[in-house]
């Protein structure tokens, strides 16, 4: 599992790397969560829910509580068709899990300061080599998952999925009803 973490960073990496010209006249800075309360769902991987889920576990109990809240809140929410914001911002605006934060939110800027009148800008150019990045974790966990970031760790709190997943076995049939209903993509099928 550690080399395939390892794969993420590294696409990670490479997408920043790419996209810094770009990114360099970005209106963005700390504090600034718009993206984080209004843009929309925050679609992950399994696999990049893997190391999420593993740095909560590590995590005092009070804090796994008080995110498990959140996390099962933000779903509700999104299953009522509301927006929610991130269950990883916090009270100060800044992301809990900044340097595992998905890829969802690495693609993300703006040229223009974002607010309820102003959605982000981005360059095409990095909309398209974003696409290419999430076409290459989706290969990458092709045993996998896509989904909005709460669905995902809801699936990886429930032992079965998490042991077949983790143990390399593919078993969409397991999740059919819930993946229909979340909208969650089967990654083998994204990336054919």
């Amino acid at each position: 599992m550690e080399t395939r973490f390892n794969a993420v960073q590294v696409i990670y990496d490479r997408f920043e790397e790419r996209t810094a010209p770009f990114r360099e006249a970005a209106a963005c800075a700390k504090g600034c969560a718009f993206c984080c309360t209004d843009a929309g769902s925050i679609d992950i991987t399994t696999l990049e829910g893997v190391r999420i889920h593993n740095h909560i576990a590590q995590l005092p109990r009070p804090q796994q509580s008080a995110l498990k809240k959140a996390l099962t809140k933000d779903a509700r929410q999104r299953e009522m068709g509301r927006k929610s914001p991130c269950p990883f911002l916090q009270k100060n605006m800044a992301c809990r899990i900044y340097d595992l934060r998905p890829f969802a939110c690495r693609r993300i800027y703006s040229l223009k300061r974002c607010g309820p009148e102003q959605s982000p800008v981005l360059h095409r150019q990095v909309m398209e080599m974003a696409d290419e990045a999430i076409g290459r974790l989706q290969a990458l966990d092709d045993t996998g998952y896509s989904g909005h970031l709460s669905y995902i760790l809801h699936m990886l709190e429930t032992p079965a999925f998490l042991n077949v997943y983790l143990a390399g076995g593919y078993q969409p049939e397991a999740i059919m009803a819930y993946g229909k209903t979340h909208k969650i993509a089967i990654n083998r099928m994204m990336t054919n």
